[in-house]
């Protein structure tokens, strides 16, 4: 027997989701204030009492009400009479609070490696060359035996791929400052948005996000979003990172009774913002295969419009709440609205979706055999849940049941690039300033050395000098003693001759 469970209804009719076909993926589209959150967590419930986990963006912080248990109401008591829900009953549901700043819920966590090159290439938007050096330094990381795990690692490594581009080109190819540089400065935008809590360690474990109770109840992961939708950018890439990697990891499942896990995307147009074209295609390519693996997609937007046809065209359950019509755009959204359903002869659908009332819907489903059904104006079934967000003393006592709390919440920030390539540049620097210190001691001996030369040829020349004041002290002495001599030779031999003379002249006389 199939499985299903009760989406709406209108006194005559029920709607009622093939659990078969919950991995066809969905859409819950709606002006604010229609119902839109009623409805994405009356499917939450729906799959989760089926075994199904779920996962979902909480965008504005009314989600985490699925962890109590709704109240008595007058509203619900009359929707539940009007719908003739015989098994109504009020309850809590198991959840575990996430949240990419661990304020709201356990950190979510992913690394650098795990979102790889091609992922980040997309969502950046780069051209071929960049792509090209972008896939380099996820090779030379590989090759040198270094882990990219956060936002540090992979400008670490840039840089140092800078540094040393002409060491890397022989083997990588041309690895361009400007690419680099380009690369840098989206990394930093990333950054600038909060990026840098989210990439690293501990990585998120998605067999968490597919849990089932002992009661077979399937766990609900609440991502609280209520801050991350101010970054869109990173709210988008943490989505597409997500069922990209369920994607990647999960086995074929094949035509099945029931999904293994089912995603809500709240304000799902934030993904398709502004998004570059090869991001889109990439999101259309994982939503067309990924219910191969037995994952689901709801996307939870105002107007489809806001979806890629692409991905429009692949969502086969479809839930529309109240459009307004003021405006020419209004009115041509209502139109692509409509034209999204199987056509009910009994009403004009582009005329119903502008007098739907609150908590009321167009809805069309898929058949047993993938076919969608003629859509059908219900009212929405209440949820079992509280409808409206837990408060401040509600959440952590939910969050001290989490069976997570010790394994998520401790950042680690093991060796990796950045420390690796930090130690490198400080070996180097340690290396170039001996070498220095040694250029400048050998300076310094070159210096003494030639001071000594110095000092010894001017005591050589002192030594000269002086040997040469002696010698010329001594040649004058003994100059002089020859003078002298002669002189005193010269005046006794006057002496003498004189003596002889005077005799002789004496003599004479």
């Amino acid at each position: 027997m199939t499985q299903q469970f009760l989406i709406g209804g209108n006194g005559s009719q029920s709607v009622k989701l093939n659990l078969a076909m919950g991995n066809r993926h969905g859409l819950i589209a709606g002006a604010t204030g229609t119902g839109k959150t009623v409805s994405l967590q009356v499917l939450a419930e729906g799959f989760a009492k089926a075994g199904v986990p779920v996962f979902m963006a909480d965008i504005k912080g009314d989600l985490s009400g699925l962890a109590k248990a709704g109240k008595t109401h007058p509203k619900v008591d009359e929707r539940v009479k009007l719908l003739n829900i015989s098994d109504y009953q009020q309850r809590l549901f198991p959840c575990v609070f996430w949240d990419l700043y661990g304020k709201q819920g356990h950190p979510v966590r992913a690394t650098i490696s795990d979102f790889g090159p091609l992922l980040l290439a997309s969502f950046f938007d780069l051209n071929e060359t960049q792509t090209a050096v972008l896939y380099a330094a996820f090779k030379i990381a590989d090759d040198q035996g270094m882990l990219l795990l956060d936002l540090k690692d992979l400008q670490a490594m840039l840089n140092w791929m800078k540094a040393e581009r002409k060491n890397l080109e022989d083997e990588y190819g041309g690895l361009s400052d400007a690419s680099i540089a380009a690369i840098q400065r989206r990394l930093m935008m990333l950054e600038q948005e909060g990026a840098g809590n989210f990439f690293g360690e501990p990585a998120l474990d998605l067999n968490h996000l597919m849990q089932v109770t002992l009661e077979g109840t399937g766990v609900i992961n609440i991502l609280d979003a209520t801050t991350l939708v101010n970054q869109p950018k990173l709210y988008g890439i943490f989505l597409l990172w997500l069922i990209a990697e369920l994607f990647e990891n999960l086995p074929e499942q094949g035509d099945a009774d029931k999904p293994k896990l089912v995603f809500f995307f709240d304000e799902a147009h934030l993904l398709f913002n502004d998004a570059p074209k090869l991001l889109v295609d990439k999101i259309e390519q994982v939503v067309r295969l990924i219910r191969s693996k037995g994952v689901g997609i709801y996307f939870v937007s105002q107007s489809p419009a806001d979806i890629p046809d692409t991905v429009l065209g692949q969502l086969g359950n479809r839930i529309q709440h109240a459009l307004r019509a003021f405006t020419p755009k209004d009115q041509q959204a209502v139109k692509i609205a409509a034209q999204t359903f199987r056509a009910n002869p009994a009403f004009s659908t582009e005329a119903v979706i502008t007098q739907l009332g609150i908590g009321e819907a167009l809805v069309s489903v898929l058949d047993d055999k993938g076919s969608p059904t003629p859509v059908e104006r219900v009212m929405i079934a209440p949820p079992a849940s509280r409808i409206g967000p837990l408060t401040l003393e509600e959440r952590p006592e939910v969050m001290a049941r989490s069976p997570y709390k010790t394994i998520y919440t401790q950042a680690i920030d093991r060796e990796s690039a950045y420390e690796v390539l930090k130690q490198r540049v400080n070996q180097q620097a340690q290396l170039a300033e001996q070498e220095a210190l040694n250029q400048q001691q050998e300076k310094i001996k070159i210096q003494q050395r030639a001071e000594q030369e110095r000092a010894m040829k001017e005591q050589l020349k002192n030594q000269q000098q002086a040997e040469r004041r002696v010698g010329q002290r001594e040649s004058a002495a003994e100059a002089f003693a020859k003078s002298a001599a002669r002189a005193i030779g010269s005046n006794l031999g006057r002496q003498i001759v004189r003596g002889i003379l005077g005799s002789l002249l004496g003599g004479r006389r």
